[in-house]
């Protein structure tokens, strides 16, 4: 049997290697951070530089990488890395599924085709939803942090993680189709849609984002919840990604979504601050 002075070395122990671990994890998350934002300054400072933009075309393809390794790094802080790993598979099979149906017949988001200038973009757009998801769903956990305790605080989070998808992809089809040629639209382009792009096609990032979430929601999950302060990760790769698209659009005089990326970013920013503030002034309560 241990005796009281073991049991309390044990305790601090466990303590102590607790706080290492946490040190690890948060020293991580801030270094994939911080590679994760390099690459995104220098991919909006080509975007106003005199060099041609398909010489810098291939890092869009590492700021989804290095978006996805931060985003899962974050993630880990307050998950185990298996159920993050979980769900994050599940939203890139479903991801995988969905863009390789809609390239093949145009269902659900519409006909579209990639030019020669997508190379491995195609590959790496599973990716894109997991970015979306997890950091979408972080945004809006931040920003319901004064209805954590409330029954419908789950519906909440899900629901504005589908609309925070679609807004997503609002900054993301002008900067992909007119600033980029990744992709064309194969629609008639005297309806009404968004620079190019039809309006089903958000339609179907609104219920594909849904059919993510319903599958992956419970791993991401903390069995264990224990109280923390506001985490700020997700609404930085969020912001970084999007004024990445802004960038974009701004050189491509494309005043609308500039204008609709900017508010949209302004208005998320404003709602978290006000949740983590809140969180901050109730710790009981949050």
């Amino acid at each position: 049997m241990l005796s009281p002075r073991t049991r309390r070395s044990d305790r601090s122990t466990l303590a102590v290697n607790s706080a290492s671990d946490t040190d690890r994890a948060k020293l991580a998350t801030g270094v994939s951070l911080g590679f994760f934002m390099v690459c995104a300054a220098g991919r909006a400072i080509t975007f106003f530089g005199s060099a041609q933009n398909e010489r810098w075309m291939w890092l869009d393809a590492m700021l989804v990488l290095l978006g996805t390794a931060t985003t899962l790094i974050g993630q880990m802080r307050r998950l185990p890395a298996q159920n993050v790993l979980a769900a994050a598979g599940i939203c890139f099979l479903i991801g995988g599924i969905v863009q390789a149906v809609g390239a093949a017949t145009g269902i659900p988001f519409g006909a579209f085709t990639y030019t020669e200038h997508a190379s491995v973009l195609p590959w790496l757009l599973p990716l894109v939803w997991v970015i979306v998801v997890f950091n979408g769903r972080g945004v809006a956990r931040l920003i319901f942090r004064p209805w954590r305790k409330t029954r419908t605080y789950g519906l909440r989070v899900i629901a504005l993680t589908c609309v925070l998808a679609v807004t997503f992809a609002l900054g993301l089809e002008p900067y992909a189709v007119k600033v980029n040629d990744y992709w064309l639209w194969q629609v008639n382009q005297t309806r009404w849609g968004w620079f190019g792009t039809p309006w089903i096609c958000f339609f179907a990032w609104l219920l594909t984002a849904l059919l993510m979430l319903a599958f992956a929601t419970p791993f991401l999950i903390n069995k264990k919840p224990v109280k923390s302060p506001p985490f700020y990760h997700p609404l930085m790769v969020w912001l970084t990604v999007n004024l990445v698209f802004a960038s974009g659009v701004s050189t491509s005089r494309l005043k609308l979504a500039l204008l609709a990326i900017l508010g949209i970013c302004a208005l998320l920013f404003s709602a978290s601050m006000a949740g983590a503030r809140w969180s901050l002034r109730h710790p009981r309560k949050a």
